[in-house]
Order: structure tokens, then sequence, then C-alpha cells
């Protein structure tokens, strides 16, 4: 699509939306039916293009993608007309005779921009929160997990009038394209390197922009009780989808007396999880293209694989694989991992940990496995990160009551739920005032007035 045809497309949808069609709730309920509906129908088309991207397993696919579309969708459905509704405000004294509320207006016409990791729930769930705020939406998926893109433009061309929502596919061409036109807000998942590309793109029209990104997750191993479970949950949520997900475990911190322990049972875990031979299970996914094979296999070169390291360029499998003796300054503890390769590293003291995790930059998530309550305040209060889990993994995410976002490095803004419709949503502060009565304390001239104004205020 060349850049003529990508103005008339939006040409059109900005008519669309300036027509009124994606106002009325009613509306808006119907299209988040009609995706409902299309995604069931379509169900094994979604997991059969997951399964040649990535060879996820069925369950991996409607749980971490399928599963979590259509629970968004549910609850956007039942809980939109709530969304909606102004806000009421309390008015002070000093604006006597006034009401104030807050009302939610959609932006208007929205990009969003998928990542190549979970490409239907990272383009999809977005979506389901700009549809439920009324707006116009033009879907950009990722070019590198190309039989999810495919199928993705095939359920939104089915499911909606291409005036309103419609999918562009391509590559970085089509992105550059698409982030010089004019939107009224962007979304972006994916990487720190991209998103400061999209944010500038944007700021050419002060538009604003959720940056969706990653960064290094740190996992803290505190306790020495259930270090079974604990390696349970670690290797749960690094090892899903081969460790390709932005809030993976990139890296675990264990004190120093615990660490043979816990990696045994990080060892006992793995093959329990996927057999002595992972690349002979159904459960276990691959990278997604060789590109990042090379990438991930030139960082396996840091520090000593003390388990897994097993690679196959033809089928892109890297087993999971546990590394120790790195340091800070190797090169896979200075970018994120986004694979199956787990570095541990050990501290004297949570002293040390803190100092080192406010060194670093803001990570997406912080995994804190104790049951020191002192600890995990002190874990809450002194560090930052977009979001932390304690005593389990990846699991903070699926809770759509609460907020999913970065902060610094690893993002701006937040989604999920309610905090869908918001980001796509201008909250638009609004004051009605009555003509009567009209006090003259407003209006010059100001003489002898000011004492009853610090009274009003007082």
């Amino acid at each position: 699509m060349n850049t003529v045809e990508i103005k008339k497309v939006l040409k059109e949808q900005k008519e669309y939306f300036d027509s009124g069609k994606t106002l009325p709730v009613e509306e808006r309920i119907i299209a988040l039916e009609s995706l409902k509906n299309c995604i069931i129908k379509n169900e094994a088309l979604v997991s059969d293009a997951l399964f040649k991207d990535f060879r996820r397993p069925g369950f991996e696919a409607y749980a971490t993608e399928i599963g979590s579309i259509l629970e968004e969708i549910n609850k956007a459905i039942k809980e939109i007309k709530s969304w909606v509704a102004p806000v009421k405000i309390s008015t002070p004294p000093v604006l006597f005779s006034s009401k104030s509320e807050i009302i939610h207006n959609p932006y208007g016409l929205v990009l969003i921009m998928g990542a190549w990791n979970y490409p239907f729930a990272l383009s999809l769930v977005p979506l389901v929160g700009a549809i439920a705020a009324g707006n116009c939406v033009i879907v950009k998926p990722s070019e590198v997990s190309s039989n999810s893109s495919k199928v993705i433009a095939r359920i939104i061309k089915e499911s909606f009038d291409q005036k309103h929502i419609r999918v562009i596919e391509g590559g970085v061409e089509i992105a550059t394209k698409l982030l010089s036109q004019r939107f009224d807000y962007i979304f972006f998942t994916g990487g720190t390197t991209v998103g400061k590309i999209v944010v500038k793109a944007a700021a050419k029209n002060l538009t604003p922009c959720t940056l969706e990104l990653g960064g290094k997750s740190p996992c803290v191993v505190n306790d020495a009780s259930n270090l079974a479970l604990v390696a349970k949950r670690i290797v749960w949520g690094k090892f899903i989808n081969a460790g390709q997900t932005c809030i993976a475990p990139d890296y675990i911190l264990v004190k120093k007396d615990l660490k043979e322990d816990l990696i045994t049972n990080l060892q006992n875990t793995i093959t329990t999880f996927y057999g002595a031979n992972p690349e002979e299970s159904y459960d276990y996914c691959r990278i997604v293209n060789k590109n990042h094979f090379d990438r991930l296999t030139l960082l396996m070169k840091s520090g000593k694989v003390v388990f897994g390291g097993k690679t196959d360029k033809k089928h892109l499998y890297i087993s999971p694989t546990l590394i120790t003796e790195v340091t800070w300054k190797d090169k896979i503890m200075k970018e994120e991992i986004f694979g199956p390769i787990l570095p541990i590293i050990t501290y004297d003291n949570i002293d040390q940990v803190i100092t080192k995790m406010k060194k670093q930059e803001k990570p997406l998530a912080v995994y804190l496995f104790t049951e020191d309550s002192y600890l995990q305040t002190r874990i809450k209060n002194e560090t930052s990160s977009g979001g932390l889990c304690i005593n389990a993994t990846i699991l903070h995410t699926t809770n759509m009551e609460l907020p999913f976002g970065g902060v610094g490095n690893s993002g701006i803004g937040k989604y999920h739920g309610y905090f869908s419709f918001q980001t796509f949503s201008h909250q638009k502060a609004v004051m009605s005032k009555s003509f009567w009565p009209d006090l003259d304390i407003s209006y010059p001239p100001y003489k002898e007035k000011l004492f009853l104004l610090k009274k009003i205020w007082g």
C-alpha cells in the first residue's frame, strides 16, 4: 500500500468518525460482539497460525491470547455503559450555582501497532478498548509473525466496516508511512528502540501515545522455604512461549547460599515440564525466526551454561537454558533477552539488590519470592517498575482490574479492562453554571472585595 492509498483510507475513516456512527453505546456493543463472535468462529485458525509461527501448543494459545481477548471483550460489553456515564464531581463553594462532571470523548482516529510475540493479544486487546471508547482504528500487526498477521486481517475484515476498523499489513516501510500520517492517538507495543522512533514521529503532530515496551525484569529469590514451588513458578513464567514474553523473568537474583538448591530445583522442574529432551515436547515453543535465533545463540556465549544450551537452527530450537558466572558487563545483562535463556546472579543481602535495581533502567515487572512482609514492603516502596508480582510470575497481568504498563524505559501509559477504555478516551472537564444568581464579587472593580474572596476560599 502506497502513501496515496493510506491517505485515502485515513480520509474515509475520518469521515466515518465525524458522522457520529461510533458514538452510540449500542453501536460499540454491537462492534464488540461482532469481534467476539468472529474470534470464536475462527479459533482453530488462530491456534493454527500460532502453531505455525511459534509451534505454540493449543493450551498456551488459548491461555495467553484467545481467552484473554475474549475476557477483555466480555468485560467491556458488560461494563461499557457504566464506563461512558458522566462522572459527577463535587464543586467548591466559590463556584456556587455550578455543576461539574467528567465525560469521556473518543480521540478519533487511532493507530494500534502490535508486537510479534503475542500477535493476537497485543493487537486485539488494545483494540477492544479503542472500540469501547468510540474510536476508528487502523491496526498494524507485526510482519514477523506473518501467519498470525494474516488471520488478524481476516478476522477484522469479517467483523467490521473497513471505514471503522481496518488492518494494514506490512513491514518497516508500511510502519514508517503510517507514522508519517496524522493520527489522534498511537498505541505501540514493541521494543524500546522502535518506541523512541514512534514517539519522535508522533511529536511532529503532538499526538499522544501509549508505549508498551519491555526491559530486563528481575526475579529476586530470598527465602529458602518452598524452593521447589518457587522454581515451578519461575520456570513457567520464563519458558512459556520459549521466553519470548515482554514480562518474562529476564534474570534471577538469588541469595548466595540458596543458589545451588535453586538451580537443582529449576533443572528438575524444566525436566518435569518438558521432559529430558524438550525438543520432543509438544508443550515447548520455537524461536520466531533465524534473526532472533542468531541473536540468542550469541547471548549464550556469556557466562557458563549449567543446564540446557542445546540449539538447532534448522528448527529454530533453543532448549531451556540456565547460565551462571555472568557479570553486569556481559552482553546478556545489557539487553533484554527475550528468549529461553535464564542468567542466575547471587547477592549477599537485599540492600545490594535494591541498590542495583535503582541503577538499572526501570523494568516492566519485578518478581519477588519471599514471605518476609518487611522485605515485600521495601521492594514495593523503594523500587520502581511497571508492575510487581510477589511469589508468582506474570499472573498480575491477567487481572483486568489492575493496570498494565511500564514506567520510564519500559513504557508510557497503561491498559487492560477499564484502563484500556481510559487510555483511548479524552477525559473532558465540563462545568455548567446557571445564569442566576450572578454576584458582582467576581467582576471588576475589585476594591474592597478581596476580604470576601478570602472568606469564601478560607
